[in-house]
């Protein structure tokens, strides 16, 4: 079992930026990789990124692509999504989850996930 929790979300005005983190605890963190979801309302959760397990290889959702960035710390169990020229279009519950393979951008290839922070980008 793989407890994840974020932080990091709020408000901010278009063109801004926030990093958000996911702490992890429980099994051992740098078994997994890790993704980044959202969840706009009325919308199906979609897949933002995914770093691989040492953190060498990332992937991004297209309209994320040269704005935000995932990176990992293994030392200390904590996955982060720098974002910056944020959109309104970005407004969303953002999630982090574990998951055996990077590759992966569907939620159901995903194990573990934390709770959920808001990030609402006003115009």
């Amino acid at each position: 079992q793989v407890q994840l929790v974020e932080s990091g979300g709020g408000l901010v005005q278009a063109g801004g930026s926030l990093r958000l983190s996911c702490a992890a605890s429980g099994r051992t963190f740098s078994n997994y990789a890790m993704g980044w979801f959202r969840q706009a309302p009325g919308k199906e959760r979609e897949f933002v990124a995914a770093v691989c397990r040492s953190g060498g290889h990332t992937g991004y959702t297209t309209s994320v692509k040269g704005r935000f960035t995932i990176s990992r710390d293994n030392a200390k169990n904590t996955v982060y999504l720098q974002m910056n020229s944020l959109k309104p279009e970005d407004t969303a519950v953002y999630y982090c989850a574990a998951g055996a393979y990077w590759e992966k951008v569907v939620p159901a290839d995903y194990l573990y996930w934390g709770q959920g922070t808001q990030v609402t980008v006003s115009s």
